[in-house]
């Protein structure tokens, strides 16, 4: 039996109370931090607060050598963790049909997203959501500046009326010093990319005008949430990750208001976008 679970947006007590059970009832746990992690919290403390081992994966050992959790799974009861929803990305998805094809019984115990927080903690309509695209570092992508399609994917979106949810760049193993890496001796080897770093790269490479919105620290609690023009934003500093952008499209009146008063957008930048 192969579970997966989504522990949520935080800490080790963001997951759902069935992902609980299965994780404390498991014979062995896995786990992967590649895709997101969870910011509230150490692998140490995960562990220690539900009382089991947990041998976390690095990409290389979920994508290209599955076999031993796949391995694990055809004999024992194995919960597979990631941040968030465990079915966002595309690397579970492919673990899972994996496992199905073995003839391994799967099942999901689902966790709260970063997509459903960005909409919930905005007062965006989340059935107003377009297409989402991912912000890389500009070294990742081997080029200056900002990607083609995540251009392609804003303006899209906007010609629609609808918001874009932009999730912004994490990277493993990273040599700090670079692009705001952390720097700090437990995640020296990560970086995460900040809203106003965002805000710069989409302010220079498209458009330094357009009303966007700072989510930060969702599921925290401390979240921060700073509705502004692109431009603007780039100026401002937001603390600890993890950050996403959205850049809406157009807004009905309670959006409106709450672009206000929930995000403290100027008033001439929302009536730009008020329809």
């Amino acid at each position: 039996m192969l579970t997966f679970v989504g522990l949520g947006l935080y800490d080790e007590r963001s997951i759902t109370i069935e992902g609980r059970d299965a994780l404390r009832a498991c014979d062995r746990a896995f786990a992967e931090f590649y895709t997101s992690r969870l910011m509230g919290t150490t692998v140490e403390d995960l562990e220690a607060y539900h009382d089991v081992d947990v041998e976390v994966r690095d990409r290389a050992g979920v994508e290209r050598d599955p076999e031993p959790i796949l391995a694990a799974a055809e004999s024992e009861d194995v919960v597979f963790l990631t941040a968030g929803d465990t079915m966002i990305s595309t690397t579970h998805v492919d673990l899972r049909m994996r496992a199905e094809e073995r003839g391994i019984e799967t099942r999901v115990v689902h966790g709260t997203t970063a997509g459903a927080a960005a909409a919930a903690i905005t007062g965006l309509q989340n059935y107003r959501f377009g297409k989402a695209t991912t912000l890389p570092f500009p070294y990742a992508h081997g080029g200056d500046g900002v990607p083609k399609s995540v251009v392609d994917t804003v303006e899209a979106n906007r010609e629609r009326g609808l918001h874009t949810l932009v999730y912004l760049d994490i990277k493993v193993d990273h040599n700090p010093g670079k692009e705001r890496a952390t720097g700090d001796d437990e995640r020296e080897r990560e970086a995460f990319m900040r809203a106003d770093y965002a805000a710069d790269l989409l302010a220079t490479h498209w458009d330094a005008d357009a009303l966007a919105v700072a989510v930060c620290r969702a599921g925290s609690p401390d979240p921060l949430v700073v509705a502004d023009r692109l431009g603007a934003l780039a100026d401002r500093e937001f603390g600890d990750p993890l950050h996403l952008l959205v850049v809406p499209g157009d807004l009905h009146l309670l959006e409106a208001d709450a672009m206000r008063a929930l995000g403290g957008a100027p008033e001439d930048v929302v009536e730009e976008r008020t329809v």
